[in-house]
């Protein structure tokens, strides 16, 4: 069985990512990141997706990207109350948070031998990540092939695959269930609550894809005011 590394966050967006992997027929090979964040709920979240699907080895890599600070995920800044029409970047951006995970799962899957890389993201109902666009990954598949031994020597190309990136949110919360994803298990909430704040961009999106898919969110949010 090929393998594929698969960045999971414990997200919505990356639990239906790893569900068209495991679709795909490949063996899953999870990577997720303690960097800081405010909250650890979304590892946690992680963890139970990972069991779900019997992987053989979940990694959790730990590095202190809370050290760089920059946004209100790894520093003392206060999360912004959802705008779906914002047009700026938001302060909840991670600084290169993307370029840093998916070279750890370049590394990662040189050493185990995994073909691919699955990365969960949108660059369509998205709070305007500039990591999340196709440009981004476009460009990490070059710098990919110019960086490992696998590339230049063995001639073995690492292939990103980023299968919801023009999707929209409630086309991925369909192909979520229509894959029997487990979006039961998952959390999208910024605060890291046990119940998912629901004011949050993160929430708003979340509830705005379930709700255009005809479909409940099978989480816990908080009581709106």
């Amino acid at each position: 069985m090929e393998k594929a590394v698969v960045l999971l966050s414990g997200g919505l967006d990356s639990t239906v990512c790893m569900s068209v992997a495991q679709k795909q027929g490949y063996g899953l090979y999870p990577i997720s990141f303690l960097y800081g964040q405010r909250h650890s709920r979304e590892i946690e979240c992680a963890k139970k997706v990972a069991e779900y699907y019997q992987v053989k080895k979940h990694l959790i890599i730990t590095t202190n990207m809370d050290s760089i600070g920059g946004s209100a995920l790894t520093a003392n800044i206060d999360v912004p109350e959802g705008d779906e029409n914002r047009s700026e970047i938001p302060v909840t951006y991670v600084p290169a948070r993307n370029l840093i995970f998916l070279s750890y799962a370049l590394g990662y899957a040189e050493v185990i031998g995994a073909e691919k890389i699955f990365i969960g993201v949108n660059a369509v109902d998205y709070s305007g990540y500039p990591d999340c666009r196709s440009e981004f990954i476009e460009r990490f598949q070059q710098l990919a092939d110019y960086s490992t031994k696998a590339a230049t020597q063995d001639k073995r190309e690492i292939k990103i695959e980023a299968p919801l990136l023009n999707l929209t949110k409630a086309e991925i919360v369909k192909l979520g269930v229509a894959n029997k994803a487990p979006l039961e298990l998952t959390t999208s909430c910024y605060r890291g609550g046990e119940k998912a704040c629901g004011r949050c961009d993160s929430c708003l999106l979340r509830l705005k894809g379930f709700k255009e898919a005809g479909l409940k969110d099978p989480i816990s949010y908080e009581e709106l005011l």
